[in-house]
């Protein structure tokens, strides 16, 4: 006890034997050991990353790019041939005459343009190649031609999205060349896209730049906007007499010469389909009517399956009774029972051929109703429609009106478009190449897509690592006693079952006895007269390693040639004595209450080299018997026999145990499972150890995983093994 006191002391002057054992792990190692601790899920985390790449891109529409190039040259105006007459700073102006045509080459309005010219807003293989729905805009009005027109602006904005989307300009640096490229599921699409693309854009800088015609197209667009009213004005009048004759138009037709010709309206539409219910009701009757005057002949008797199958019964009753008749009398009970059962069976006969007779008039009765009410509306939309094709003169007058407005308003709309050319002067645009389609596609990249993939996975797998990281509030490195918990680390334990690391004990030149030989070594520097006289081991929590630490301890120590006692102090769940195999009839807790033959308590030299005392007979109350001085007694005692006691001690939460057993001896020994119990718990328990003014000599993590952890097992443990045993014997 007063070691124990010099070390407490030597503490309290700020000596610590451990500064240069414990060592903070690099930031670096402690990541890598982060990314080994959880290298499967890591590795999933990317399988399933570059699985979704590899899904992706085969589920991923091929595109195929196709690209024209032209040259546009910057003009120069030269109005004398005086130098200097122009600015002779070009630089800022080319920029800006440079920046405008590649904005006017990305507009929407040229956009505009390749639609109109190549007639993809009402070109359906042009959004089927995109797998875009044209009609599934949802717009609904009352007059077919106002929503017809809708549609097709709707198709026409759709159209120009769709090729502002796939559309890219590159300028080609230090030049004048500028590459257009259209990219699309189709290579001869973005072949004609790209081609007329530039084609438009060439088209729209010519139309910018004519002025001869001004007055042409002013006396055109004044004609052009009497001609619109007057359309308009024909077409005010088409629909309101439409409307005012409830004259429907259901579909309809342009002719080659640019007539509307009406092909259905909804009168002769509804009387189309009511003379097709009437003629079905007239079937349906007639049937209905042969199936009447039969109802009582064999063929509507044979079409009753029900009737059919109680006459089939009927016949196989009567068979049976017959059967019957020749042996016994017609008292025979079992002849009564069927001759009830044909009874029952004939008015089952009556009721279902009075059902099916009824049946039948109650359908002849409802198929001519229907007929006579269909005849009826039939007539009714009859003399609709005969006031409708006398209403369909003047609406085809009026529909002619409409016809040669537009058609006047068209021809003169595409002259005031042709008349314009005879002002355009020279083009500075020109085509250098035309886009030709792509033998491969363009996108997607398998192999850029598995990198981007793999850059996703490890960039999830990263964040994975980091959250469980600090999710996980274990101990993972022998470095985290210092650093965590305040303790010392006296070594760590690799994951070996029990079994395992009892067997190995047996071989000195195992991993397990080297690790433990590596602790017995730190043990050493613990107190100024070498390793402790006696110590207990404790853990948080049941199977962390205690027991197992403690026996091979004892063993690594008794090797040297000192006498060893290992005491199961663990009366509430004993071990020791089922891993040396041994009788557990008498043991500490007989000493503690009263026995003092210690030479019938202590089992004299295991197969492990150390002497050996069990729990003995489990008490009702350990508690109670620890309370008492006799185990500090006990203790002192046997440190006078002993070189080293060592007491298995039990864990700590839940258990008073512990600060009763910390006071009978030199210093607690605390063993951590790796990745076990969370630090808050080994916390809580190193403080209850403390609070009883226990001194704690420092930690073993046992069950680490070798290759998650900074420090090597096996380049440690097989390095000089001959000279290691003979320094330490």
């Amino acid at each position: 006890m007063d070691s124990m006191t010099d070390k407490n002391e030597q503490a309290d002057m700020g000596y610590d034997p451990y500064d240069d054992m414990a060592h903070e792990t690099p930031v670096l190692v402690q990541y890598w050991q982060a990314v080994l601790r959880r290298k499967i899920a890591i590795a999933a985390i990317l399988a399933v990353c570059v699985a979704l790449g590899i899904i992706i891109t085969l589920l991923m529409t091929p595109y195929f790019t196709s690209t024209s190039q032209i040259e546009i040259s910057r003009e120069q105006d030269n109005v004398t041939n005086v130098e200097g007459i122009a600015s002779s700073d070009r630089t800022g102006q080319n920029l800006e005459f440079y920046q405008t045509q590649y904005s006017l080459l990305e507009s929407r309005s040229l956009a505009e343009r390749v639609v109109r010219a190549r007639n993809l807003a009402s070109d359906d293989g042009f959004f089927e190649t995109f797998g875009v729905d044209p009609n599934s805009s949802g717009i609904l009005t009352e007059a077919p031609k106002a929503q017809s027109a809708a549609q097709r602006n709707v198709r026409l904005k759709l159209a120009t999205d769709l090729l502002q989307e796939h559309v890219g300009v590159s300028p080609i640096l230090g030049s004048s060349l500028v590459d257009v490229s259209f990219e699309s599921p189709s290579a001869n699409l973005s072949a004609v896209v790209a081609n007329a693309w530039i084609e438009q854009f060439i088209a729209s800088n010519l139309d910018r730049r004519f002025n001869s015609t001004a007055d042409a197209r002013k006396f055109l667009e004044e004609q052009l906007a009497e001609l619109k009213q007057r359309l308009e004005d024909s077409e005010r009048r088409l629909s309101g007499y439409a409307d005012n004759k409830e004259i429907i138009t259901l579909s309809s037709e342009q002719t080659a010469d640019g007539k509307t010709v009406s092909q259905k309206t909804l009168a002769s539409a509804n009387l189309e389909a009511l003379n097709a219910e009437l003629a079905q009701a007239t079937a349906d009757r007639i049937v209905a009517e042969s199936e009447a005057r039969q109802r009582s002949g064999n063929k509507n008797a044979l079409a009753n399956l029900a009737l059919n199958s109680l006459r089939e019964e009927r016949a196989k009753a009567q068979a049976e009774y017959a059967k019957l008749m020749v042996q016994f009398e017609p008292e025979y009970p079992a002849a009564k029972a069927i001759e009830s059962q044909i009874a029952a069976l004939n008015q089952s006969i009556s009721a279902e051929e009075a059902r099916s007779r009824i049946g039948t008039s109650a359908r002849y009765s409802e198929a001519v109703e229907r007929e006579q009410k269909l005849r009826g509306q039939v007539n009714q939309l009859k003399r609709q429609f005969s006031g409708e094709r006398r209403a369909s003169i003047q609406y085809n007058i009026y529909q002619r009106e409409v016809d040669t407005n537009r058609q006047l308003y068209d021809g003169l709309l595409q002259r005031y478009k042709e008349i314009g050319v005879a002002g355009v002067g020279t083009n500075n645009i020109s085509i250098v190449d035309r886009a030709q389609p792509a033998e491969s596609p363009s996108s997607p990249i398998l192999l850029l897509n598995i990198a981007l993939a793999i850059l996703v996975g490890l960039g999830l797998a990263a964040a994975y690592v980091f959250v469980m990281e600090q999710i996980d509030q274990t101990v993972k490195d022998p470095a985290d006693l210092k650093s965590k918990l305040g303790i010392a680390p006296l070594g760590s334990i690799p994951d070996f079952e029990k079994a395992d690391i009892l067997m190995s004990l047996s071989d000195k030149k195992s991993t397990a006895w080297e690790a433990y030989l590596s602790i017995r070594t730190s043990l050493s520097f613990l107190t100024d007269h070498g390793v402790p006289r006696s110590f207990l081991i404790t853990s948080t929590r049941p199977n962390e390693g205690k027991s197992t630490s403690a026996l091979a301890l004892a063993s690594v120590l008794a090797s040297t040639g000192k006498r060893i006692l290992l005491i199961d102090g663990d009366m509430r769940n004993p071990s020791l004595h089922k891993m040396i195999g041994m009788e557990n009839s008498a043991g500490l807790s007989n000493s503690l209450s009263g026995s003092d033959d210690l030479a019938q308590l202590i089992h004299q030299k295991t197969t492990f080299g150390f002497d050996a005392m069990t729990a003995g007979p489990i008490p009702p109350n350990a508690a109670e018997l620890l309370s008492s001085t006799r185990m500090r007694e006990l203790v002192t005692k046997l440190s006078g026999t002993y070189d080293t006691v060592i007491i298995d001690a039990p864990p700590v939460l839940g258990l008073a145990d512990i600060p009763l057993l910390a006071d009978s001896v030199e210093g607690v020994i605390y063993t951590i499972e790796a990745g076990g119990v969370k630090m808050r718990g080994i916390q809580s328990a190193i403080q209850r150890i403390r609070s009883s003014r226990a001194h704690i000599f420092g930690g073993i993590v046992t069950k680490v995983q070798p290759q998650h952890s900074g420090y090597g097992y096996g380049y440690a443990y097989q390095y000089s093994y001959g000279d290691k045993v003979a320094a330490e014997t």
